[in-house]
Order: structure tokens, then C-alpha cells, then sequence
């Protein structure tokens, strides 16, 4: 079995049609309807990854993907139904590893779980660190500095960070950026890859080395 999978949703038929298809798919299911129920459940080590619904009975789920992250490092994919960009931003901004909006694809989700956990487990090699201009990124110890400040990037901000500052010149399409990042595949409709980017331009300002290369992708020039 590839892994289990915490399902907070309080809404009983859309836990149970996840349940099924997570359970097709290889995955253990476990499912919590409430925030409390989740609680008993999040610190448990035998949880490999968390689909939170942010809008649950008794609490909201940003308060407790908050909670989690002080906790314990475990992947969380949100699941929610709020349709704006702030929402999905303050979600990533916590740390969260991805979102989807419903209604979803439950074979979309199924592949996002096992897109997440083959990031989290295999995740790349360190390497050399890079430096263009006064922003410096180190593989190795995941660290971003900015005019030796630190940055606090998230998991998957600094994942895309690393892959495009460490392929200067070339350009890479949300497609290939979807499939090398979050191991997606490349044909996922997400506008995933353009939140991140505007986070990563958001925290580092002038000093993004992230380019838009118009109908095409992103790229970062050669500092």
C-alpha cells in the first residue's frame, strides 16, 4: 500500500466517493468529519498525507492547517470550495503543499496524493548553492537569503525556486514545471505553478529572478 491518507470533509458523500477512489487507487483511507476528529488524528506518524477541507463544522481549516504545521511536517493537500486567490494563497502561505477547488476530479485528486508523496519521499539531491545578484538559494540546506536576510519560503515555493534558478536560460513550460515539481501530469489543468510564482515575486520583490515568458512559461536569465 503507498500510504494513508487523512481525509478531513464533513461532507459524508464527498468523503465517501474520496474514500473509494483513494482506496482504488492503493491508499489507505481514514476520514474525520470534524476539526476535533482530525485533531485526535494529524499527530498520529502513520498519516502519510492530510486532504483538508477548510470549511469544516466546528473550526476553520485555515486555524487548523495552522495547527498542523506547527506540529508535524506532513503533506497537506486543501480541499475547499472557496473559489478566490487569497484563499489559495493564504492556504500555500501556510504551508500547505497544494490546494483544489471543488467541485474536483477524484482521479485528479487521487494523482495530487501521489504526486505529493513522491515529492515528499524522493525530494532531489542537494547541490551547489546559486547566487544572482543579492538573492542567494541553497539547495542543500534549503535556505534563501536575500541581501543575507533570510527568506521563509514554502516547501513547494522554494521547490520551484531551486528547479528554475538551477536551469538558467532555459525555458520551461507550467507543464514541465507541474510535472518536475509536483509530479503532476502534464496535462492537469492547475494554475498552481502561477500562485507560486507570485508568492516567489510577492517575498523577494525586484530581486525575483523568475521572468514570464509570455504564452509559454517561465524562465530565469542567466545574473
Amino acid at each position: 500500500m503507498p500510504g494513508t491518507v487523512l481525509v478531513v470533509e464533513d461532507e459524508q458523500a464527498i468523503a465517501d466517493v474520496v474514500e473509494m477512489y483513494l482506496e482504488q487507487g492503493g491508499f489507505r483511507a481514514r476520514i474525520a468529519s470534524t476539526g476535533a476528529e482530525a485533531r485526535r488524528q494529524f499527530d498520529d506518524p502513520g498519516i502519510d498525507v492530510i486532504l483538508l477541507d477548510l470549511t469544516l463544522p466546528d473550526v476553520d481549516g485555515v486555524d487548523l492547517l495552522r495547527e498542523i504545521r506547527a506540529r508535524r511536517p506532513v503533506p497537506v493537500i486543501m480541499v475547499t470550495a472557496r473559489g478566490s486567490e487569497a484563499d489559495r494563497v493564504l492556504g500555500l502561505e501556510l504551508g500547505a503543499d497544494d490546494y483544489v477547488t471543488k467541485p474536483f476530479s477524484p482521479r485528479e485528486l487521487v494523482a495530487r496524493v501521489r504526486a505529493v508523496l513522491r515529492r515528499h519521499d524522493h525530494e532531489e539531491p542537494g547541490a551547489n548553492p546559486v547566487a544572482t545578484g543579492d538573492l542567494r538559494v541553497d539547495p542543500a540546506s534549503r535556505e534563501v537569503t536575500l541581501a543575507g536576510a533570510a527568506v521563509d519560503l514554502t516547501r513547494k515555493e522554494f521547490d520551484l525556486l531551486v528547479y528554475l534558478v538551477s536551469r538558467p536560460g532555459r525555458v520551461m513550460t507550467r507543464s514541465q514545471l507541474l510535472e518536475a515539481v509536483w509530479g503532476y501530469p502534464g496535462d492537469v489543468d492547475s494554475r498552481t505553478v502561477d500562485v507560486h510564482v507570485a508568492q516567489l515575486r510577492r517575498k523577494l520583490g525586484a530581486s525575483c529572478p523568475v521572468q514570464t515568458v509570455r504564452g509559454v512559461g517561465y524562465k530565469v536569465t542567466p545574473g
